[in-house]
């Protein structure tokens, strides 16, 4: 009978293994083509590629991309990473950028306006939209290099949160062209290149300067994986895993139609 009994423990303890691994990681559940709680975004779907990588599981803590959100969740102990963070946020530790994009100008193909430079003549009568972060529209970049040319009056600005009761918020100020809203826009790349391969009209997405110098705006950042500085040895194990899947990190950007610029050095590279 105790044989049996420790037979039995024996058994139980060998089904017993030591609990999967987590990467917590904090998305927001609405931000295409980022993320969202479908998992179909590419951000979604780097965070399962390097999961698997690290053989661990993906919890998600949903939550929406707002000021204070990393305060919120990475901060408060939710998550342990953040993706798709600027690489050079001084609120937290990033990890080697594994993308860099920039600010494109979205136009109908139709139009014919492959527009450049903040100092296009061209700029002073066009219908132009802009995306902003908070209520006033000088808060993004091309807003700035609009601004200071004082080309102001006929700029529209468009929400990067967007009306998140719809699905793919982002998505109105690239609507906008392709419906003659407007004639122009200086959308961030990853947004434009997404959903512009999504109109019923051919759209052009034309580059812009990485720096406008007129008003000292960068208009081009690199994109990293973001988390407490306390944990270096999630640091090193995040970087290896975007180090071993650079070709397939190239590929699924292609796939969203991310424009990508060739990576800037970083300071803290090795």
């Amino acid at each position: 009978m105790r044989c049996r009994a420790s037979l039995a423990l024996l058994l139980l303890l060998a089904g017993c293994g030591a609990a999967p691994r987590e990467l917590r990681v904090c998305a927001d559940p609405n931000n295409l083509p980022f993320s969202n709680a479908a998992g179909q975004g590419f951000e979604n779907r780097l965070v399962s590629l390097v999961a698997a990588d690290l053989k661990a599981e993906v919890r998600y803590t949903w939550w929406a991309q707002r000021r204070g959100n990393v305060r919120e969740t990475l901060k408060a102990g939710l998550c342990d990473v953040i993706p798709g963070v600027g690489s050079e946020v001084d609120m937290l530790a990033t990890t080697r950028p594994y993308y860099r994009s920039a600010y494109v100008a979205v136009t109908r193909a139709d139009r014919d306006l492959a527009i450049r430079s903040f100092d296009d003549p061209r700029l002073r009568t066009l219908r132009i939209g802009v995306q902003m972060i908070g209520d006033d529209f000088s808060n993004t970049p091309p807003a700035h290099a609009l601004a200071r040319r004082g080309i102001v009056g006929n700029v529209r600005g468009y929400m990067v949160y967007g009306n998140y009761a719809q699905p793919a918020p982002q998505a109105d100020i690239v609507r906008a062209v392709a419906r003659g809203e407007i004639d122009i826009a200086f959308v961030w790349g990853p947004v434009a290149g997404y959903f512009a391969q999504r109109q019923p009209v051919p759209l052009r997405l034309t580059p812009v300067a990485p720096l406008d110098e007129r008003s000292d705006q960068p208009m081009a950042f690199a994109v990293s994986m973001g988390l407490r500085r306390r944990e270096p040895q999630l640091k090193a194990e995040l970087e290896s895993s975007l180090d071993r899947h650079r070709e397939e990190i190239s590929r699924l950007l292609a796939a969203y139609h991310v424009p990508t610029l060739a990576q800037a050095p970083r300071l803290d590279d090795d």
